[in-house]
């Protein structure tokens, strides 16, 4: 784990030392401000490969829109504890083990690609939806492969641990389309399998679908394709039972929304060149995000 003093969230000027992150224990305060606030430490899990989110960019260090935000909620624990001194620890984590690093408090607060879904507000919390994505295909360029139809005695590869594998899985199934689904333990080995043709299409969230196409030797190779399965919200995840955390999330979220500087940030990563390779996602904010960016709401997809 690394650790980040006198947190800015500027990758290019913050300096990363080794820390360890304490397990939450019995006698522990409950509330995530509580613990900022008498440890003097918070940890960020971020994610190595969520273009745009939550990623290491050029100089190997996270960047991402997500990363941003949870700098701004670190801004305001600062100010909620008094201790401007606050350490921020960060720690890296994947699909498969971010819940349940967030369960044991290896980690406070995640701020990635995070799927809000009813099932895991059964082991976790999360604040107002901040986008919203849905389940679509990348395959090589010239591919025969154009709908979820076209699918039928293919190999799809999906991450495993997200909530896209399930909702594959599920199609699949109910629709009997007939692909084989194979799981990889990324999102960069997923691609991959579809790069050496081990695997006929990569399903994911079409924004981080961009998201690897563009960090791609070769963008023009791979395009992504077909209608969006299903259309469910990101949102920043931190533990259960933590109303006092939660309020201090979501009016972060409002407040940076309120101040036009949400719907900038944005564009920054969204409509804008972004590093490693300064390609433009050209992502335009979805009908549902406008919609939130009034209603700010948290509610899960099912």
């Amino acid at each position: 784990m690394r650790i980040i003093s006198n947190l800015s969230i500027n990758a290019a000027t913050i300096g990363l030392t080794l820390a360890c992150a304490p397990l939450l224990v019995v006698g522990q305060p409950t509330s995530t401000v509580e613990k900022a606030k008498s440890s003097g430490t918070l940890t960020l899990g971020y994610r190595e490969a969520s273009i745009p989110f939550s990623y290491l960019g050029g100089d190997g260090q996270p960047t991402g829109f997500g990363w941003e935000i949870c700098g701004k909620v670190i801004e305001q624990v600062k100010n909620a504890t008094g201790r401007q001194d606050l350490k921020v620890s960060i720690q890296a984590i994947t699909a498969q083990n971010r819940i349940p690093l967030l369960q044991n408090g290896t980690i406070d607060i995640e701020c990635g690609s995070t799927t809000n879904n009813v099932e895991r507000n059964k082991q976790v919390a999360f604040a107002t939806n901040y986008f919203y994505t849905g389940t679509r295909f990348i395959v090589k360029t010239g591919s025969s492969i154009k709908s979820l139809e076209d699918l039928k005695g293919k190999k799809v590869v999906s991450t495993t641990g997200t909530s896209n594998y399930q909702v594959l899985r599920k199609v699949n199934a109910d629709k009997n389309v007939g692909f084989d689904l194979i799981g990889a333990k990324d999102h960069g080995e997923s691609l991959l399998l579809v790069q050496q043709g081990r695997a006929d299409a990569f399903g994911m969230d079409d924004i981080l679908l961009y998201g690897v196409r563009a960090s791609a030797k070769d963008p023009a190779e791979l395009a992504v394709i077909g209608d969006a399965i299903q259309v469910e919200p990101y949102a920043i995840m931190f533990r259960k039972d933590d109303p006092t955390f939660k309020k201090l999330v979501d009016d972060t979220l409002a407040g940076l929304i309120k101040s036009g500087e949400f719907q900038a940030l944005y564009k920054k990563w969204f409509q804008s060149p972004i590093p490693p390779k300064g390609v433009n996602l050209n992502f335009p904010m979805s009908k549902e995000l406008q919609d939130n960016l009034k209603a700010l709401s948290d509610k899960p997809a099912i």
